[in-house]
């Protein structure tokens, strides 16, 4: 069998010889143009070497001028104006002749000069003969290079990409992660286990040989990962599961194979597999069958991490965000016995992950992190930090000396509504807006269970939105999770708060699609708790399940419907009430106090946008607000 890099190398030398004598041949033609004269002439002389000697004779002559590396003799003749040329003489290559020449020169008289030059035509010739063997020798060099490069690509393919990390460059400890903390104390045993494995050991127990971190992207699965890593001061091998796979058959094995191969070599230390899903989804999922390369991937994973041979001080972290899609062979006890899901941050942990970001920034010392934490349920800790840039960044583009809340707030509805837009000019759309989100702030404000208002605004972001009121979420409901039937029912109707108010101002032919997101809101609050929360007179029981995406080779591929048509009317028929109940509520509310209404609107319009506490002082005046608005 022929050897690649061989094979490469002969061509190369080919290539290289080809190569000289072209250039050798090149070479030559310049050369023969830098022989002397006498070898060939130059130009058309104008008298000849025999008239020349005549000349001399009959004393015509007045000046000559001997060349004897170019071979010629330029000549003055006596009556030749002084700017006129020198004629041209060819001389003999004999040197009999030429002596012959000089004799008579000095006979007649004649005022001659010899010129001495030196022949640089061979220096020149080896000049640039050794630059041209430089630049070939050059280009040889670098097919060989090239050469070896692509031979050792061909044997090096199945090779494993894991990019191999030591303490110092993770960079990255248990500190530095923050909003985590169960993640991070069901960890602390593999970092202990990893710096005195005999305190596990002694007593027979065994370190989990994989955890698989779970949770939505951007929560510190990555992170953490990371942090184990630099905590235990143990080699740490990243790598990403769609770098097994490839479209040849066998190479994903093989780089498995591999890495492990390079762990057990280092042991003890870290694998880190992100984005695991890539190569562990289900084997045999999908119409016309699976992807044979990723199936065979797959399989040598799970050999090499539950295989005869034990892989002591290895220990395989593994991240996804898909846990539903994977092979139930990979989740089994002995491969990934332990499954620890990463949150997103609650009030506590988005404190803390504030202050983390907070270090190598300039903030001002009015900025509350309190208050930014209660402002961003459901931020998690990327989204916060890209919180914190974002801000940065409208701070260096407002040229100040430090972030301000001002520009923590701006970027906050960056985030979340949207890019600022050019306000509108004081016309009939800006008042309607007004109206709209004024009807929304002034029913929250007055409703018992409904959030505290944060701002309400009609300047208009991207994406369509003409303005918005944001309000501040609970602490103990973004916490908890949990939603109580009356804070779902002022919810409704709150949302119908804009439509209701354009209602009432403009009339029932003036409305506009607006509140479109609103009722779209509202169907959707209304029909959940009816067929899923059981919260209607219809019975305690769910009727839908929760909407999960479908993944090929599930057996709810297909779904059907859960109650009969006459439970669906009945449904529709409660969405309605609910909707309609609350939507009376609200016009009620609004219609009763119209002059409150107008005044906060004026109000809205002359300033644009109205903060809270501002918009809650205003309605006190007419109103008492309820404990839970203040």
């Amino acid at each position: 069998m022929n050897n690649p890099a061989r094979s490469l190398s002969l061509n190369a030398t080919r290539r290289f010889a080809t190569a000289w004598f072209l250039l050798q041949s090149l070479i030559a033609a310049p050369l023969v143009g830098m022989q002397p004269v006498h070898a060939q002439e130059a130009e058309e002389p104008k008298i000849t070497y025999g008239q020349l000697l005549d000349k001399l004779d009959q004393g015509e002559v007045e000046r000559v001028e001997l060349d004897n590396l170019r071979g010629v003799a330029n000549v003055r003749i006596k009556g030749d104006e002084e700017d006129a040329p020198l004629q041209q003489v060819t001389l003999f290559a004999n040197d009999v002749y030429n002596q012959r020449l000089l004799q008579k020169l000095r006979s007649s008289d004649v005022e001659y000069e010899v010129l001495e030059r030196s022949d640089n035509s061979a220096l020149t010739g080896l000049a640039v003969n050794a630059l041209l063997a430089l630049i070939v020798v050059f280009a040889l060099l670098m097919i060989l290079r090239r050469s070896a490069n692509s031979a050792n690509g061909a044997m090096n393919f199945g090779r494993s990409r894991a990019r191999f990390q030591m303490e110092a460059k993770t960079g990255v400890m248990f500190d530095d992660v923050a909003g985590i903390e169960e993640a991070k104390e069901e960890l602390q045993e593999v970092v202990i286990f990893l710096k005195n494995p005999e305190k596990f050991t002694a007593i027979g127990a065994r370190i989990p040989k994989g955890v698989l971190l779970v949770g939505q992207p951007g929560t510190g699965k990555t992170l953490l990962a990371k942090a184990i890593a630099g905590e235990a001061g143990v080699p740490f091998f990243s790598i990403s599961g769609s770098e097994f796979v490839e479209m040849f058959v066998g190479v994903g094995a093989s780089r498995v194979r591999d890495l492990f191969k390079k762990a057990k070599e280092n042991s003890p230390c870290i694998v880190f597999i992100d984005e695991i899903d890539a190569v562990g989804r289900q084997r045999g999922a999908g119409i016309g069958g699976g992807n044979d390369e990723r199936e065979q991937t797959l399989n040598q994973l799970l050999t090499e991490m539950d295989g005869f041979e034990g892989n002591s001080g290895i220990i395989v972290i593994a991240a996804t965000n898909r846990p539903d899609v994977l092979d139930a062979a990979l989740l089994r006890p002995g491969r990934f016995d332990r499954q620890i899901t990463v949150d997103l941050p609650s009030y506590n942990g988005r404190l803390g992950i504030l202050e983390v970001h907070a270090r190598d920034k300039k903030i001002a010392d009015d900025v509350n992190l309190d208050a930014i934490a209660r402002r961003t349920p459901g931020f998690s800790g990327a989204q916060l930090a890209n919180l914190l840039n974002e801000a940065a960044i409208l701070t260096a583009r407002r040229r100040k000396d430090s972030v301000t809340m001002e520009e923590i707030d701006d970027a906050i509805d960056r985030l979340t509504i949207g890019l600022t837009l050019t306000p509108l000019l004081d016309s009939k759309k800006k008042r309607l807006i007004a109206y709209h989100e004024v009807g929304h702030a002034l029913v929250s404000t007055m409703l018992t269970h409904s959030d505290p208002l944060a701002k309400v605004t009609i300047i208009p972001r991207s994406g369509g939105v003409g303005g918005f009121a944001s309000y501040l979420p609970k602490e103990d409901r973004v916490d908890d999770g949990l939603i109580s039937y009356a804070e779902l029912i002022d919810r409704i109707t709150m949302a119908l708060g804009g439509r209701a108010a354009e209602e009432i101002v403009f009339g029932s032919d003036e409305v506009t699609q607006g509140a479109a997101n609103d009722i779209q809101q509202v169907t959707n609050i209304a029909r959940q708790m009816i067929t899923r929360f059981g919260m209607s007179e219809l019975g305690s029981f769910a009727m839908e399940a929760p909407s999960s995406a479908v993944f090929l080779g599930r057996s709810d591929l297909m779904q059907r419907s859960e109650y009969s048509e006459e439970m669906a009317a009945k449904i529709d028929q409660r969405v309605r009430d609910i909707a309609m109940t609350a939507y009376e509520k609200a016009r009620s509310m609004l219609k009763n106090n119209r002059s409150l209404l107008d005044r906060l609107v004026d109000r809205l319009v002359e300033k644009e946008t109205i903060d809270g506490n501002e918009f809650r002082d205003i309605v006190s005046e007419y109103v008492t607000l309820p404990a839970t608005s203040q």
